[in-house]
């Protein structure tokens, strides 16, 4: 099918169909995309398949593909892939993300598999920081390595999403050396695939030059590094919207003047990245202004971007954007959304 798209020239790559690696020349920019949630649901570890979580299907791709988006985030949760540390992985749920990855390959739609640990593992009933309680640093790193060894062989793989938002961790526990380490075992199997490295703080982009700087200096033997922030507009940049537009600080450029510091940063550094969440919601048409500012300045700056979120068991939501909203109409958020499918460079 590959070698049919490239035939087709310009058109193929106006559908997305280049995967994440580096031997493909994006033409016209980096795609925005989706985040698809499920898999990470539940707060039971490891949980009841189709209980307590499930996985998104090909149907759940159908109408993201239609409003023309080439990308999915995916969350997954460590637990449910390798329930014991360091043994191997968990046949079931890693068929269902194989099926998945080639649902979204039969619709020329990428995958960006994203950890949804927040650098932590479900262990002895709580969730412990990576470090402690027996979780150490190499069980993470030889996790991922199992995890590539699955998944390399895919030509839709955006990337391997390292971490989702680390946060709290003590010094001696730094996510750098976490994510350094993961970094190198996975090179030992695949050496093409993209990796992709969320911040500090919660991957926060407003924080992101005082909180993810040191992150510059991952060393990556393929040099094929995306680092990934996250941006929410309201006032304390959780994404749950709780008040008004005015109580939660809204202007129409407030999303610019938070994603900012990382736009610089990337710039300053030569580095590549991406925004893999970022919402608002339905509320109040004015927060349309500002994501629609927001989206602007990202795509003429060369970064992408997944929305927070769809998924086949939301219900309604802050920003839970699913395909039918109130009768069957669209949520309003999708009019903006569909206008950026690309970014301009």
């Amino acid at each position: 099918m590959k070698n049919t798209v490239f035939v087709l020239g310009l058109a193929a790559l106006m559908l997305g169909s280049c995967s994440g690696k580096e031997k493909e020349t994006r033409l016209l920019g980096e795609p925005f995309g989706m985040n698809i949630a499920c898999a990470d649901f539940g707060s039971v570890f490891p949980g009841t398949y189709d209980k307590d979580y499930t996985y998104p299907t090909d149907s759940d791709l159908v109408y993201w593909q239609e409003k023309g988006f080439r990308l999915v985030r995916m969350p997954f949760r460590w637990e449910r892939l390798q329930y014991e540390l360091g043994g191997e992985l968990n046949r079931h749920d890693l068929d269902k993300m194989k099926e998945f990855v080639e649902a979204a390959q039969k619709r020329d739609m990428e995958v960006l598999l994203d950890l949804h640990n927040y650098c932590r593992r479900f262990k002895d009933g709580d969730h412990q920081i990576i470090g402690t309680h027996g979780i150490t640093n190499e069980h993470y790193a030889g996790f991922w390595k199992k995890i590539a060894q699955e998944l390399k062989g895919y030509d839709n793989i955006y990337g391997y999403g390292l971490m989702n938002e680390p946060h709290d961790l003590p010094d001696s526990l730094a996510w750098f050396n976490m994510a350094q380490l993961a970094i190198d075992s996975i090179r030992t199997v695949d050496m093409e695939n993209t990796i992709v490295v969320g911040g500090n703080s919660w991957s926060s982009a407003k924080r992101w030059t005082s909180e993810s700087d040191t992150l510059k200096h991952l060393k990556d033997p393929a040099n094929n590094l995306i680092f990934e922030a996250h941006c929410y507009f309201d006032k304390d940049g959780s994404g749950t919207y709780k008040y008004s537009y005015e109580e939660e600080e809204g202007t129409p450029e407030k999303g610019v003047e938070l994603v900012a510091p990382f736009v610089g940063w990337l710039k300053e550094n030569g580095l590549r990245g991406f925004v893999g969440e970022y919402g608002i919601p339905d509320s109040d048409p004015r927060w349309e202004v500002t994501l629609d500012n927001f989206l602007s300045y990202l795509s003429k700056n060369g970064v992408n971007a997944a929305y927070w979120a769809s998924g086949p068991w939301w219900g309604e939501g802050a920003m839970m954007i699913v395909p039918t909203y109130r009768g069957g109409e669209e949520y309003p958020q999708v009019k903006v959304l569909e206008k950026y499918t690309m970014t301009e460079k």
